[in-house]
């Protein structure tokens, strides 16, 4: 299995259907901490839900389309990262990401989408890196600004969740953007 320390405690991996019982579990005890941002928190309220939530991620990965991590802290799992849209052709990519509340604050998720830019712009050579959030998530803008992201704007009612339909801000980050980053 292949694992990606991202501190002296804290790796990510990559997050399949043969874990559904252990990414149930932490839906259910962070829910609340979740499901403001994310619809699937509400959606998954089973294991067999999670496991076929799970598998599409599987599906897509074998199709070159997308792809799902866990983050585990001391060995619990504590977060994710995935990539929401993987479309090659379009050479571009989408990272969405979730964090327990008590996991906060030590930098995982800017490490974990860091390691994630990074295997997109270095190896899989595609242009483009986009991160979306409702102007009222203050924590991922600040994380995609840590990355070196630009605002590119607004959809406006782009993210019907909980019967309102939410403003959605675009950050991206160009691959040579990423490269002069990385040699400073």
């Amino acid at each position: 299995m292949l694992v990606y320390p991202l501190t002296e405690n804290a790796e990510l991996r990559a997050l399949e259907p043969w874990r559904a019982d252990e990414f149930a579990d932490y839906i259910a005890r962070d829910r609340e901490h979740l499901a403001p941002w994310l619809p699937w928190a509400q959606a998954l309220t089973d294991v067999d839900s999670t496991r076929a939530w799970l598998q599409r991620y599987a599906d897509s990965t074998a199709q070159d389309m997308g792809r799902i991590y866990g983050i585990w802290l001391d060995g619990r799992l504590v977060g994710g990262t995935l990539f929401r849209v993987f479309d090659v052709r379009a050479s571009t990519a989408e990272i969405g990401v979730w964090l327990s509340a008590e996991a906060g604050g030590r930098g995982l998720i800017t490490l974990a989408a860091r390691r994630m830019i990074d295997w997109v712009f270095r190896e899989r050579k595609l242009h483009r890196v986009e991160w979306r959030c409702t102007p009222t998530n203050q924590r991922s803008q600040a994380v995609a600004k840590r990355l070196g992201m630009t605002l590119d704007g607004v959809l406006r009612g782009a993210f019907p969740h909980n019967g309102v339909h939410h403003d959605v801000q675009v950050w991206s980050l160009l691959a040579s953007e990423w490269q002069d980053l990385e040699d400073r």
